[in-house]
């Protein structure tokens, strides 16, 4: 079972009176006082809210911002640190990663295209590369205004590049159409997640461990969370005997699976799945008529050749004819990850194949109520999927800022799981992709008492200590689910790599410390 267990549900008619007689209180309170009584209370508000839970923003992190704020107003402030070290959150920029400069010359240039105007061109070319303002240029052309509402399902220019880089990757053609952009990937991960989950009994299998946004949109969508386990002791690997038995237990508990969420590479696991197993989850999805929801948002965060990244698109392209033609498959990504790094930019997009055309109609309809998605993420998708090419002016800068990231990132993740597993009472496995290392932390009974005394999960415990005696701000592992028994957290491997060696020796220092505390 999963730590903490899962929330019970009430049959409807008994919520049905449960509201009714809360209507009612409210009723008789507003007519027989005069005092005025606030509608939107946490007694009020929606209960699926109050369940949900994002645990890469929660405790920790608040407590985090708190010590972050004294430290700030008060100069003898108590904590033995400066600052906080946020490795919490795949925010790259947060943490000193430097922005592309193709990236951010087009953008500049778009959002204040009065430097496209050909009285001052050649100034402008004095600045900017002649590829960035024929970019820039480009993009203006397909009616492309930052500050302007665009299509509901995102920007054709945009949707055409996406196609194509699709097409390039995976050897088979995509099509526009099938492409909808969204204010980051978690945009579209919950319009699917909104569509599928029709009624309470609606069941989403994810991973154990996952990313928190996964069992916080089912729980805000009323609907089930369906464990599969991955396994540790073998990389965070996963069976199709594992997928099977998780859906069985579920139809056991009449739970209307519909959909099978996979992260590749793993988050917060850091994984790669190899093409084998990516052909099974394939043939278990078609066998159950499940959707395949393909969370591909690290793609370009591989760090080790044995398993490259390939896509699922590109996987049932070359799978047999049911398979190929039937499967329902969404796959996500995003300019927020990779080597781009553009959080704040709010840039994604899903690609729908197999998927009905009157399900797309609705998906558009859900699309165009709020508009249409973030247009300088738009842009930054467009610029993620059609970089530099080489030949091109803007591309030996392009290529060198990249291949730094991208190096010092592995130099990263090789040298995290290095001094994890240096650590008596941690074991890590490789960081093969991603941005995070996923380490077990083995408590004793000591410890693991103490925390609950003080009403928290033992790795919470853990991860409080170490922020408020280090500023080192991570995630309990309990936050992403974990095996019963087991305690992990996350950390990304994002801290600027000249300050790494101090990151490293803060957390062994406080581990031993903790580790001879609680023996």
């Amino acid at each position: 079972g999963l730590q903490g267990g899962w929330v019970p549900r009430f049959p409807a008619a008994r919520l049905l009176t449960v509201r009714a007689t809360m209507f009612s209180l409210r009723m008789a309170l507003s007519v027989g006082s005069r005092s005025y009584h606030k509608a939107l209370t946490v007694q009020t508000i929606n209960p699926n809210l109050l369940k949900a839970e994002y645990a890469v923003r929660g405790l920790i992190p608040l407590e985090a911002g708190k010590i972050q704020k004294e430290i700030k107003e008060n100069p003898a402030h108590k904590f033995p640190f400066k600052e906080i070290i946020y490795a919490n959150i795949g925010n790259p920029q947060a943490l000193e990663q430097k922005p592309l400069t193709f990236v951010r010359q087009v953008i500049s240039l778009l959002d204040n295209d009065d430097l496209l105007a050909e009285g001052v061109r050649a100034d402008v070319l004095k600045l900017y590369p002649s590829d960035a303002v024929q970019r820039a240029l480009e993009i203006k052309a397909a009616g492309v205004k930052t500050g302007a509402y665009s299509d509901s399902q995102g920007i054709e220019y945009v949707r055409k590049k996406v196609a194509e880089f699709i097409s390039a990757r995976d050897g088979v053609k995509a099509c526009p159409n099938d492409i909808f952009l969204s204010s980051g990937a978690s945009e579209s991960v919950q319009s699917i997640l909104f569509s599928l989950i029709a009624h309470a009994h609606v069941g989403i299998m994810i991973p154990i461990p996952q990313y928190p946004l996964y069992t916080a949109s089912i729980t805000l969508y009323n609907g089930v969370a369906v464990p599969y386990y991955l396994n540790e002791e073998k990389s965070w690997d996963l069976t199709a005997e594992a997928l099977q038995k998780s859906l069985e237990e579920a139809h056991a508990q009449r739970t209307d699976v519909r959909a099978l969420v996979v992260i590749n590479p793993g988050n917060p696991t850091g994984q790669c799945l190899t093409v084998d197993s990516m052909k099974e989850i394939i043939r278990f999805c078609h066998r159950n008529g499940l959707v395949l929801m393909a969370d591909e948002v690290y793609q370009a965060n591989v760090y080790q050749t044995a398993k490259p990244f390939v896509s699922f698109r590109k996987v049932l392209a070359g799978m047999p004819g049911p398979e190929r033609t039937e499967l329902e498959l969404v796959s996500f990504h995003t300019v927020s990850k990779g080597l781009i790094g553009e959080c704040g930019r709010r840039g994604g997009y899903m690609e729908l194949t197999n998927i009905d055309a009157g399900a797309r109609e609705q998906l558009l309809k859900r699309a165009s109520i709020s508009l249409c998605p973030n247009v300088q993420g738009q842009v930054v998708v467009g610029l993620m999927v059609d970089p530099p090419k080489e030949g091109s002016p803007s591309y030996p800068r392009y290529k060198q800022e990249t291949t730094d990231i991208y190096e010092s990132l592995k130099r990263r993740a090789e040298r995290l799981a290095h001094a994890f597993n240096s650590l008596e009472g941690i074991s890590c496995n490789p960081c093969e992709g991603a941005m995070y290392a996923f380490p077990q932390i083995r408590l004793s009974v000591s410890a693991q008492t103490t925390a609950r005394a003080q009403g928290l999960e033992p790795d919470t415990y853990y991860c409080l200590r170490l922020l408020r005696e280090t500023g080192v701000c991570v995630v309990p592992g309990s936050g992403f689910r974990q095996v019963d028994g087991t305690f992990h957290f996350r950390t990304t491997f994002l801290p600027a790599e000249a300050a790494f060696d101090g990151y490293i020796e803060k957390f062994s220092a406080f581990h031993k410390k903790f580790q001879a505390e609680f023996p």
